[in-house]
C-alpha cells in the first residue's frame, strides 16, 4: 500500500527482510495512527516477541512474520550436522508458534517452509530453501488479497455503507489485506462508498489502524463505538458487513476472529444484513472439527483497564480509565458459528461456510 509520510508517499509492505543482515522488518504497529516507524528485528526470539507484543499483528501478517523468523532461526544455526540443526529448529519453531496461539496462519506458514526444507541435501541447501520459501509465502499472501478484492469488489455497490470489525486491512496482512481488499478493489473500480470503522476496544484497532489505512487511501469512513453497530443496523445505515479472520474452521465453517465479531454477527442476522468473512487459504485450519477447541488468547487486563494515547506533546502513554480496584477479563477472540455467515470471501471464490470442506482441494488442502 501508498503510505504517505511527511509529504512524501511510497509503496511499503507490513513484513519484509534484510537478507544481509538477516533481520526482520516491521511497521511498528502499535505507534500508528500517530508515528510511522519501520523497526528491525534481529533474531527469531526477538521476532516471537514482536509478535507477542503486537508490533506487528494480523493474522497473514504475523503469518509472513512467523515465515522469516524461522527463516532467520535456520540461517543462525552455528552447529554441526542435521540432527543438530532439526532440533534447533524445533526450538524456533515452537518459539513462533507459541507467540500468538489462536491464529494459524504462522503455524501453516512454518509448516510449509519445513516442508520444502527437506529438499535441502545439506545444512546450507535447507537454510537457502528456508528463505526463498519465506519470500514465497509473503507474495503468496499479497496474491491472495488481490484475488480476494478480485471476488469480493462486487458486493460493495455505488453508494453501499459498509462496517468492519479490528483491522484486516493491509496492516494485518503483508499488503492490500482481507477485508479491506474488496473495499480497494471497489474503490479502484471507480464506486463511491463509505465505511463505519468498529472502534475494536480494547485495543482499538478499527479507530487507529483501519481509519488511518483508509485515510491513507482517500476512502470516506467514520469510527464508531464497538456499541452502535446495533443502532446503525436498527435504523438501516448498513448495508453490509465485512471482517477478517484468524481461524477458520474448514470442517466446520467456524471462524475465530477479534473479539466481539460474534456479536456482529448475531445483530446482522437480527437485521437481515449480509456478512462476509475475508481469509487467504493460510488462515484455514483443515484439522480442528470444534470451534470450542480454538485456543482463545486471553490477554493482560491492562488493555482493559485503560488505554494508550498520545499527549498534546506527542508523547504516546497509558492511562488507568476503570476503577482502581478493579481486574478484567481480556479474551482476545470469539468464535462465529456458519449459520451467522453469508460467505466466505477465499482467494478461490465466495462460498458458504460449510462448503469449504467440499472445496478444499480448491483452497489449498493437502492429503
Amino acid at each position: 500500500m501508498n503510505v504517505t509520510v511527511r509529504g512524501t508517499t511510497r509503496h511499503y509492505r507490513t513484513v519484509s527482510f534484510d537478507e544481509r543482515k538477516n533481520e526482520v522488518l516491521l511497521i511498528e504497529q502499535r505507534l500508528l495512527p500517530h508515528h510511522f516507524q519501520i523497526v528491525r528485528i534481529p533474531d527469531y526470539r526477538e521476532t516471537a516477541r514482536a509478535i507477542t507484543d503486537m508490533i506487528v499483528r494480523g493474522a497473514g501478517a504475523i503469518g509472513a512474520t512467523a515465515a522469516f523468523g524461522f527463516a532467520q532461526g535456520a540461517r543462525a544455526f552455528r552447529g554441526r550436522g542435521r540432527s543438530q540443526f532439526e532440533k534447533h529448529l524445533d526450538r524456533v519453531f515452537k518459539t513462533l508458534a507459541d507467540a500468538r496461539p489462536t491464529a494459524v496462519d504462522p503455524v501453516n506458514a512454518m509448516l510449509a517452509l519445513r516442508a520444502r526444507m527437506t529438499a535441502g541435501a545439506s545444512v546450507e541447501e535447507a537454510q537457502s530453501i528456508a528463505m526463498s520459501g519465506a519470500h514465497a509465502f509473503a507474495d503468496e499472501d499479497v496474491a491472495h488479497c488481490e484475488a480476494i478484492g478480485h471476488h469480493g469488489e462486487k458486493l460493495i455497490p455505488e453508494g453501499a455503507r459498509v462496517l468492519t470489525h479490528c483491522n484486516a486491512g493491509w496492516l494485518a496482512f503483508v499488503d492490500h489485506g482481507s477485508a479491506t481488499a474488496p473495499i480497494y478493489a471497489a474503490q479502484s473500480a471507480g464506486r463511491s462508498f463509505h465505511v463505519f470503522c468498529d472502534e475494536t476496544r480494547p485495543r482499538s484497532q478499527g479507530a487507529s489502524l483501519t481509519a488511518w489505512e483508509l485515510a491513507q487511501q482517500g476512502i470516506s469512513h467514520d469510527v464508531i463505538a464497538d456499541n452502535a453497530a446495533g443502532h446503525l443496523m436498527q435504523r438501516g445505515e448498513i448495508d453490509l458487513v465485512i471482517v477478517g479472520s484468524d481461524r477458520t474452521l474448514g470442517r466446520s465453517g467456524e471462524v475465530a476472529n477479534k473479539i466481539g465479531t460474534y456479536t456482529k454477527a448475531v445483530l446482522a442476522k437480527r437485521h437481515k444484513i449480509p456478512f462476509y468473512v475475508a481469509i487467504p487459504e493460510s488462515t484455514i485450519d483443515w484439522t480442528l472439527t470444534n470451534g470450542l477447541d480454538i485456543p482463545i488468547e486471553e490477554r493482560h487486563a491492562d488493555e482493559v483497564l485503560g488505554a494508550w494515547g498520545v499527549t498534546s506533546k506527542g508523547k504516546r502513554e497509558h492511562v488507568r480509565v476503570a476503577n482502581p480496584t478493579s481486574g478484567a477479563r481480556n479474551p482476545g477472540f470469539d468464535v462465529t458459528p456458519p449459520e451467522l455467515i453469508t460467505g466466505i470471501i477465499t482467494p478461490a471464490g465466495i462460498y458458504k461456510p460449510r462448503d469449504l470442506w467440499r472445496k478444499r482441494r480448491d483452497l489449498g488442502w493437502k492429503a
